[in-house]
């Protein structure tokens, strides 16, 4: 062992100009690649992740609570139901909760003096979780409520402000819809905040208001709600939260859903970026072992006479293949340390200065995200020198073959 070792740092640290040595230098820059590359796309992967679920959830909390509808979609108004303080205590018996908010929305048609647009308003109350919507207001200020009737202000995104030529402190008026072929009931409204989710299902769709205006265009009673939003200090447990709340909790008439359910297809676009990610992992794994299978290959032609005379003074074929292994594993360990260099490099780089941009239109945010998890780096590195040196036994196994005699004659 101590000899292969010895003969493999020697050949390693040989500052000869030799082809070998050119060989390495591919090696160790095709292996430093893979894994920057593998770096970077799992920090992207977890980045687009967290912040298209953090807006996700920071608007619409992690589960509602809602009387039953069957097929209920996600723009599909609520059956009212009255909102007592046993079922909150209740709710709030279930582990993980972090708050709970009355809402309830309701379709309706925005106009200011040149554009109309259709809606959906979203009503909320004073207890709302505002610290979560604050982080989206681009302008203005969040609503301002009253004791008595209901507030005369709204919310609207960045897009309706555009397309409806508003800004903050501009009138617009709601036509709110009123089912059984009633016309729309109309209120004039000042427009208090801008927000921008980057979200398009929501940006486009959605308008926030006063809860209370809701009950009143509905004729509800002062404590109904259309639903509870509810978020989680773990986002992670919301399906087994929900699974607890129907089973324990809640009667029959209501049910859970989360925003899983209400919007899975950003859900599954979601779940595609970790094949996307799976994909390049592997693609840069394969290239790293050809590389290596090369390198190795290689050296072991180029020291061919070595290798027989090594084997004419009676070192063993596994001694002579362990020479070649461990100098594998030194040009594996140099590519990973160069890699993990400039992948982290790269990932800090855009963390603190938002370097490459993206079109908010279609990834849902302007600046590439990075979430660097370590327990992943870690395992990029170790699966990287693993695979990459145990796959390097397989050609070192043509060392069996080379016979001293023609291992010494060979030029």
């Amino acid at each position: 062992m101590r000899l292969s070792f010895f003969i493999a740092r020697r050949i390693a640290f040989n500052k000869g100009s030799t082809f070998s040595k050119f060989i390495i230098n591919i090696a160790v820059a095709a292996t430093a690649v893979s894994v920057a590359v593998m770096i970077l796309a799992t920090a992207l992967v977890n980045g687009f992740q967290q912040v298209i679920q953090e807006k996700i959830f920071s608007f619409w909390g992690h589960i509602h609570v809602n009387e039953y509808q069957p097929n209920a979609g996600p723009l599909t108004e609520e059956i009212p139901f009255t909102g007592r303080n046993s079922l909150l205590d209740s709710i709030k018996l279930a582990p993980g909760i972090k708050t709970i908010s009355n809402y309830a929305t309701k379709s309706a048609i925005i106009k200011s003096e040149k554009e109309i647009d259709g809606v959906i308003f979203k009503g909320v109350d004073k207890g709302y979780d505002w610290p979560q919507l604050r982080r989206f207001l681009q302008s203005g200020n969040l609503l301002q409520f009253n004791d008595s009737a209901y507030s005369p202000e709204i919310m609207i995104s960045e897009y309706m402000a555009t397309q409806l030529q508003l800004k903050v402190n501009d009138k617009a008026i709601i036509y709110f819809i009123q089912g059984g072929g009633l016309p729309p009931r109309a209120r004039k409204l000042t427009v208090t905040g801008i927000f921008k989710t980057g979200i398009e299902e929501y940006d486009k769709t959605y308008v926030i208001g006063d809860l209370n205006l809701v009950r009143k265009m509905n004729d509800w009673e002062p404590t109904q709600v259309g639903g509870y939003e509810i978020t989680l200090n773990d986002y992670r447990k919301m399906d087994t939260t929900a699974r607890y709340m129907d089973r324990n909790l809640l009667s029959d008439q209501l049910f859970t859903r989360t925003v899983r359910d209400i919007y899975p297809n950003i859900f599954d676009w979601l779940q595609l970026q970790n094949q996307n990610e799976l994909i390049i992992i592997i693609i840069m794994t394969i290239v790293a072992i050809i590389n290596m299978i090369t390198a190795i290959l290689i050296l072991i032609l180029e020291r061919t006479n070595m290798i027989g005379i090594a084997k004419a003074l009676g070192m063993r074929n596994w001694n002579i293949q362990q020479v070649f292994v461990f100098q594998a594993a030194y040009i594996v360990i140099l590519g990973i340390l160069i890699g993990d260099f400039f992948g982290l490099g790269i990932a800090f780089l855009q963390q603190s200065t938002g370097i490459f941009k993206l079109p908010e239109e279609s990834y849902y945010m302007s600046v590439a995200a990075i979430s660097i998890h370590w327990v992943d780096i870690l395992l990029i590195n170790l699966g990287t020198f693993l695979i990459c040196t145990l796959i390097l036994l397989l050609p070192s196994l043509i060392i069996k073959r080379i016979t001293p005699v023609k291992a010494i004659q060979f030029k």
